[in-house]
C-alpha cells in the first residue's frame, strides 16, 4: 500500500512538473512575445501632438492672430480614488485630497473640484485652457489619474480692430467666420501623433517604448490690410454713424494698382476674442454682404461707357431742366428745383444732375448699358477672400420695365456692396483697368520661407483715355460741385457723391448717402468709399460722407508716404 501511495505521488509530481515546464515553455518561447506585447499595450499612452496654428499678420508684419499653449487637464477618477501621498507630515488621498492639493494652483473652490474628480469615469475633463504654468504645478504634484491635453488658444491682441475680417475659431480650434475660415486648410496645419510607455503615475518611463509622427505646423498668413489705417477708418466710421444718427456705416479702401484691401471697417465689429458677446455680429463682413442701390456714385459708369462708345464728351452742351420725360412716359427729376440749366457733360456729373444723365445715357443701347454695368463688376462676386460674399443684383435687359432701363443710368433699379462700388472708381482710376480685389499678400511656410500671393487677374473695362477723362471730370465733382468736403489738402482728389432710396425688409423707406473717391486724382494710389445707411442728420452724401472720406483718405496719404500732389488740374467747363 505504501507503495503504491508513493508510486501515485510521484506519477502526480511528474504530471504538474510536466504542466509548469510546458507552461514555462510556452510563455518563454512560443507565447512570449505575445504576453510582452499584450503588457506593454497596457503600458501605452496614445496622445496628439497639436499642429501651431499659422499667424495672420497685417501688411507691416502686425500680428492680428496667433496662438498661444494652454493645457486641458483630465482626471481618470478611478486611478485618483487608489492614490495617496504625505506632504510635510500630512496625508492627502482620493478625490478630496487631489482637490485640496490642485485648488489652489486652479484658483477653484476645492469642494467644488473635489465632486468633479470623484467617480468612475476613466476620462473627465477638469478644467480647460490653463496656462502653462499652472500646469507644470500640477503636474509636480504627481497625482496619479491626472495628466493633460496640449492645446492651443487663439488670441488676438488687438481685440475687435478688422475683426469682421478675421473672424475667429470655435471651440475645436477650426475656423468658425471670416479669413479663419476661408483660410482654415491652410492655417491648420496637419497634427501629429506620440506613443509611449507610462509607469503608475502616468509619468513617461525613461527608455521605454516612444514613437511619434510630428506634426506639420500651419502656413501664416500676411494680409493687405494696414492695421493703422484699418483703426483710423474704424473709428472714423464708429463716431459718423453716431454724429449722424444712422443705421450702420462701412468705409472700403483699396490700393487702385494692385487691388489689396488697405483696409475694411465698419460701425460695428465683432472681438474674436470674445464672439459670443453678440451673435448679432456673426455675419461677417457687411461691406462684402450688405446689398444697396448705389444712386449717383453709379453715374460714373454712364459716362465711361457714353464716352467710350463716342455717345457724348466732357464738353458737349446741354440745356437740362429740372424735371425731364423720357419717349416712353417716364418722368425724371434731380435731387434739387431748379431753373434750366446750361451744364456741359462734366457739369452733369459734377451737379449729380438725374435729368441730365438719363438725357446722355438714353442714346446707349439698353444691353450696352448692362453690358457696361457688368464689365465694372456689378452682378458678381468679386472673389474676395471672404465667406457670405454677395453679388448684388444687375438684372438681364429682358427683365427691365419701363423706368428700370432709365433708373439704372443713375444708380437705381440695381444693388451692390460697398467693395463692388469702390472697385468702379479704383478701375477709372487704374487707367480703366479693373483689378481683383483681394486680402492676402503672401503666406510665410512653417520653414520661415515667404510666397507672395499670385498677382491679382485683371481686366481692361475701357480705354486709358477714356479712364482719364472721366477721372478728370470726378474732380470737378469735388473742386465745383457736390463733393467739395472731400477735399485734402495738399492732394488732388476725384469722387462722386451718391444718395438713394434704400428699402427696408419690413417695407419702411430709408437712404444711403455715400462719397467714393481717389487720390491723389494726379496720379491715383488709393480709392475709398464712405458708405452711410439711413443718416438722419442729412441724407446727402456730400454733408454726411465727403468729410469723413477726407479725414481716412488724408490720414491714409501721410500713412503710406504719398507725395502731395505736384500739378493743378487742368478741369473741363462745367457750364456754358
Amino acid at each position: 500500500m505504501l507503495n503504491r501511495r508513493r508510486a501515485v505521488l510521484v506519477v502526480t509530481i511528474a504530471l504538474l512538473l510536466t504542466v509548469f515546464s510546458g507552461r514555462l515553455i510556452w510563455l518563454q518561447g512560443v507565447g512570449g512575445d505575445a504576453i510582452a506585447a499584450e503588457a506593454l499595450q497596457s503600458r501605452l499612452t496614445h496622445a496628439q501632438l497639436v499642429a501651431a496654428r499659422g499667424t495672420i499678420t497685417d501688411s507691416e508684419g502686425e500680428v492680428l492672430a496667433t496662438s498661444v499653449d494652454r493645457y486641458d487637464v483630465v482626471a481618470n477618477q478611478q486611478l485618483i480614488k487608489t492614490w495617496s501621498t504625505t506632504e510635510d507630515g500630512e496625508t492627502y488621498s482620493g478625490a478630496a485630497g487631489a482637490a485640496q492639493l490642485m485648488a489652489p494652483i486652479l484658483g477653484v473652490n476645492a469642494a467644488e473640484l473635489g465632486a468633479k474628480l470623484d467617480g468612475d469615469s476613466g476620462y473627465k475633463y477638469v478644467a480647460k485652457n490653463v496656462l502653462p504654468e499652472v500646469w507644470q504645478a500640477i503636474r509636480e504634484l504627481r497625482i496619479n489619474g491626472i495628466t493633460s491635453e496640449q492645446v492651443a488658444e487663439r488670441v488676438y491682441p488687438n481685440g475687435n480692430l478688422a475683426g469682421n475680417l478675421l473672424g475667429w475659431v470655435n471651440s475645436e480650434g477650426v475656423g468658425a467666420q471670416g479669413l479663419e475660415s476661408t483660410l482654415e486648410d491652410d492655417l491648420a496645419g496637419t497634427p501629429g501623433r506620440t506613443t509611449y510607455e507610462r509607469g503608475a503615475g502616468g509619468q513617461l518611463i525613461p527608455g521605454g517604448f516612444e514613437e511619434s509622427t510630428a506634426a506639420t505646423d500651419g502656413r501664416s498668413v500676411q494680409l493687405t490690410i494696414n492695421s493703422d489705417i484699418q483703426w483710423k477708418a474704424q473709428q472714423a466710421i464708429e463716431q459718423q454713424v453716431a454724429a449722424t444718427g444712422s443705421a450702420s456705416g462701412t468705409i472700403v479702401m483699396t490700393s487702385v494698382k494692385t487691388g489689396e484691401v488697405l483696409a475694411m471697417a465698419e460701425s460695428r465689429t465683432v472681438d474674436p476674442n470674445d464672439p459670443g458677446a453678440d451673435s448679432t455680429l456673426w455675419g461677417g463682413s457687411s461691406a462684402v454682404s450688405d446689398v444697396f442701390e448705389p444712386g449717383s456714385t453709379a453715374k460714373i459708369i454712364t459716362m465711361a461707357a457714353a464716352i467710350e462708345t463716342g455717345i457724348t464728351d466732357p464738353l458737349q452742351q446741354f440745356e437740362v431742366p429740372y424735371n425731364y420725360t423720357t419717349a416712353n412716359g417716364q418722368t425724371f427729376k434731380d435731387s434739387h428745383e431748379h431753373s434750366g440749366q446750361r451744364l456741359t457733360t462734366t457739369g452733369i456729373l459734377a451737379e449729380s444732375s438725374n435729368t441730365g444723365t438719363v438725357m446722355i445715357g438714353q442714346n446707349l443701347p439698353e444691353q450696352v448699358r448692362h453690358d457696361y454695368l457688368a464689365k465694372f463688376g456689378f452682378g458678381q462676386k468679386t472673389g474676395i477672400e471672404l465667406p457670405a460674399e454677395q453679388a448684388g443684383r444687375l438684372w438681364d435687359v429682358d427683365r427691365w420695365d419701363g423706368r428700370t432701363k432709365y433708373a439704372v443710368l443713375f444708380g437705381q433699379g440695381l444693388s451692390v456692396t460697398a467693395l463692388q462700388a469702390t472697385d468702379v472708381f479704383a478701375t477709372i482710376a487704374n487707367g480703366g483697368v479693373r483689378v481683383t480685389p483681394h486680402l492676402v499678400k503672401g503666406w510665410t511656410e512653417p520653414d520661415g520661407t515667404f510666397t507672395p500671393a499670385e498677382p491679382a487677374a485683371t481686366t481692361q473695362v475701357v480705354s486709358p483715355e477714356t479712364a482719364q477723362t472721366v477721372l478728370t471730370m470726378m474732380e470737378s465733382a469735388v473742386d465745383e460741385g457736390t463733393g467739395s468736403s472731400a477735399a485734402i489738402p495738399g492732394y488732388r482728389v476725384a469722387g462722386k457723391t451718391g444718395t438713394a432710396q434704400a428699402w427696408a425688409m419690413d417695407g419702411t423707406q430709408g437712404i444711403t448717402a455715400s462719397f467714393i473717391g481717389v487720390a491723389p486724382a494726379d496720379d491715383p494710389e488709393i480709392a475709398v468709399s464712405v458708405v452711410l445707411h439711413n443718416p438722419t442728420t442729412s441724407e446727402w452724401g456730400g454733408v454726411v460722407a465727403a468729410p469723413v472720406f477726407s479725414d481716412v483718405a488724408g490720414y491714409a496719404l501721410t500713412e503710406l508716404g504719398i507725395a502731395p500732389s505736384g500739378t493743378a488740374p487742368q478741369l473741363f467747363p462745367t457750364e456754358w
